[in-house]
């Protein structure tokens, strides 16, 4: 979705895209935290920060392109360091 967002215009996308990828973002980020992983639970955290629906952080739209690209990366690598499964 945030490679996605890089061509899309809808603003109703990126609501949509702030939910899912602040809640992905804060799932990981408790997944790492239990398993004692203080690194990825911060990165993790300020991500669904970055991307709360509730107090949105209004930047314009080439910073957001470089922090969609920067944080699908983040995500990503978080697949390999962070367990899903318990």
């Amino acid at each position: 979705m945030l490679i996605w967002a890089l061509a899309y215009n809808e603003y109703g996308y990126y609501t949509l895209l702030r939910f899912v990828v602040c809640f992905v973002a804060a799932y990981c980020a408790v997944k790492a935290y239990s398993q004692h992983k203080e690194e990825w639970t911060w990165i993790l955290g300020g991500i669904a920060v970055l991307f709360n629906s509730i107090i949105p952080i209004h930047l314009n739209r080439g910073l957001w392109s470089v922090i969609d690209i920067v944080i699908a990366i983040v995500l990503l690598a978080s697949l390999f360091f962070v367990k899903m499964k318990s």
